[in-house]
């Protein structure tokens, strides 16, 4: 029974914290510009709900890694037909592989760190795996600095993980962070201040189409005996202007002006007219923290790469594969604690086809190493040790 079954079955039964400091984290901008909170709730919210450039690099990043083709194998073998494939091919009843690692993959990147459940027998292996929400998490430190619990809260009511030993409950994989001994340091947190720059940044051209996509200009009142327009006219004034000649449905429509008046038309000024490019740089930025090339994402100005083929190579070669193989190899060493088996589940980069043209040179390279034996060509290539059979 998985945790969300648990909450909708029993009740909430009140527990002891192992410490009476549980994990707090604080942000403090006093001092400072008012930029945007920094809890992952809000930056979730702001980036990956309300940002382009950022969810589409999460859903790129995401969408790649889990798509990758896995190969289950040890050190002697390859294998077709696996339990852990079995298990990997539909982990629970709402999800597939992919579906699972997307989620796994989107938990990480978003806020550095990602929960996975498994839910077994009391000696047996795993028979369902759960993505859990890395905001629902809680690591409950003990009395020496290391976890003794994860805590996951919802509605209220919380359900206590033991952590540590070989069935560990719960997989915490998370990020490097210099400061945080328990927690990771998400790629969102480092884009926050250009997440903030964009979002103005495209708050700053909806507000100037509501506009007629142009600055307002200026009503003289051409009055010579030095009288100015009263209170009850420049209020009129002020709501015909924004009644019949703001907005887009009012673009280009004539204006008559009473006597006495005289509209004088406002330009951008040069530093105006910049802020597409600050967008663009806030773009780059963001692309840079999550490690796809800005050339993916559809940002213009970046030639950095000759073409798409390249930027498309080095994304899997510098992103998604560092990526899919820690986290897979983080899964499989969790999954052989709760069935002592030695088969572990790797990214087949044969199969890659953003890597074929490095994947063709490497085996031809091999190949026609002589002075390497067969054994030895086939450890280069990742491929296991040939049976006597064989």
């Amino acid at each position: 029974m998985g945790v969300i079954d648990y909450f909708r079955r029993e009740a909430e039964v009140p527990e002891t914290k192992a410490s009476a400091t549980g994990p707090v984290i604080s942000y403090h901008s006093a001092g400072r510009v008012a930029w945007s909170p920094r809890d992952m709730a809000s930056l979730t919210r702001s980036g990956f709900a309300g940002n382009p450039v950022v969810h589409r690099a999460v859903k790129m990043i995401a969408e790649a890694a889990a798509a990758l083709p896995l190969t289950c194998q040890d050190g002697t073998a390859r294998y077709e037909t696996h339990p852990l494939i079995d298990l990997m091919a539909r982990p629970n009843a709402g999800q597939g592989r992919a579906e699972l690692f997307e989620a796994l993959y989107g938990q990480l990147a978003l806020t550095g760190n990602a929960y996975l459940e498994a839910v077994a027998a009391e000696e047996g292996a795993p028979v369902e795996l759960h993505v859990l929400r890395s905001d629902r998490m809680a690591v409950v430190p003990g009395a020496d600095g290391w976890p003794v619990a994860h805590e996951y809260a919802v509605g209220g009511r919380k359900h206590r993980f033991p952590a540590g030993g070989a069935r560990t409950p719960v997989l915490h994989i998370r990020n490097f962070h210099p400061q945080d001994d328990h927690y990771g340091l998400s790629a969102l947190q480092a884009a926050a201040q250009a997440l903030d720059v964009h979002n103005s940044a495209s708050g700053w051209a909806k507000a100037l189409l509501d506009n007629a996509a142009r600055p307002s200009g200026a009503l003289v009142y051409g009055a010579t005996d030095g009288a100015s327009l009263s209170s009850d006219q420049f209020d009129r004034l002020s709501n015909e202007l924004e009644a019949h000649h703001m907005g887009a449905r009012n673009a280009g429509r004539p204006m008559l002006l009473e006597g006495g008046l005289d509209w004088k038309p406002m330009g951008f000024s040069p530093s105006d007219m910049e802020f597409h490019r600050t967008k663009e740089a806030a773009a780059r930025d963001i692309a840079l923290a999550f490690g796809v090339p800005p050339m993916l994402l559809g940002i213009p100005g970046d030639a950095t790469y000759a073409n798409y083929q390249e930027a498309h190579r080095a994304f899997f070669r510098l992103t998604v594969l560092p990526l899919a193989t820690r986290v897979t190899a983080a899964v499989s060493a969790w999954l052989q604690g709760f069935t002592g088996d030695a088969a572990a589940m790797t990214p087949d980069l044969d199969r890659v086809p953003a890597l074929s043209a490095e994947r063709d040179a490497h085996w031809a390279r091999v190949a026609s190493a002589d002075f390497l034996t067969r054994a030895e060509k086939r450890s280069m290539l990742g491929l296991p040790a040939e049976s006597p059979d064989d």
